[in-house]
């Protein structure tokens, strides 16, 4: 008799064992299947990083689907992190990430680096340019707001940076681009940095500066007629 109820005893905490494992594989399955129906893939070029945790990142995107977002790069400042050497300033790339339903900050869940502009990184006035770019961008878009034109605009202009010398011509056509696309051309007369200047009440602070440096640049090389020529056939490949 008591061998009979040990026995099923046995039968009834398997049975229950059976049960939690199945409830356990339904919910991993569930959250597989919700992580997919949330997975976005796009292009994606890297505007900047923070750091979150000792192992994690946030990273900020202008993505061509989606516009501007923030990702969690989880595990991404450990040495062996399938992110290393893929998230760096300026960094072109195809990204997946799985789209948080309760906040602005999604998880970051794959990516694979399309372009590294490494040009741009060997000279300071190209990496600053490139940073004022990324400041407008910032300045003018929202998160979540898919705008395929200004990703397309950014594109060209670091692919300029990483080919070619920084100079204050090429900022200025950048904003020139910038207040067409966005419709804010303004008042004959008004020139880009004012028309951005009066619709978002501000400009990126390193403006005045870098214009300086740049013309300093300008005026310290001695560019001859043929040089200026060939400056302004390098700008009308941004167009």
């Amino acid at each position: 008799m008591e061998i009979n109820q040990r026995t099923q005893m046995g039968v009834h905490g398997a049975k229950g064992t059976k049960r939690k494992a199945r409830l356990r594989f339904s919910r991993r399955r569930t959250l597989l299947i919700h992580d997919r129906t949330n997975l976005d893939t796009t292009a994606a070029i890297l505007l900047r990083k923070t750091k979150l945790t000792e192992t994690s990142l946030i990273v900020s995107w202008l993505t061509e689907a989606h516009g501007r977002l923030k990702t969690v790069a989880k595990g991404a400042r450990q040495p062996k992190s399938r992110f290393s050497g893929v998230l760096d300033l300026f960094f072109e790339c195809e990204i997946q990430f799985i789209r948080s339903r309760k906040s602005e900050l999604h998880t970051l869940r794959e990516a694979a680096l399309n372009e590294t502009h490494e040009g741009l990184r060997h000279d300071y006035r190209r990496v600053a340019l490139a940073a004022y770019f990324v400041e407008l961008i910032e300045l003018v878009t929202e998160p979540d707001h898919p705008s395929p034109e200004l990703f397309d605009l950014l594109k060209r202009g670091l692919g300029f940076l990483n080919a070619n010398p920084a100079e204050a011509r090429a900022l200025l056509h950048f904003e020139s681009e910038l207040v067409r696309l966005l419709g804010i051309q303004g008042q004959q007369g008004v020139t880009p940095a004012v028309a951005i200047g009066r619709v978002y009440h501000r400009l990126p602070a390193a403006r005045a500066g870098l214009i300086k440096m740049l013309n300093e640049r300008a005026a310290g090389r001695g560019m001859t007629k043929s040089e200026s020529q060939a400056s302004h056939g390098r700008h009308e490949k941004m167009d």
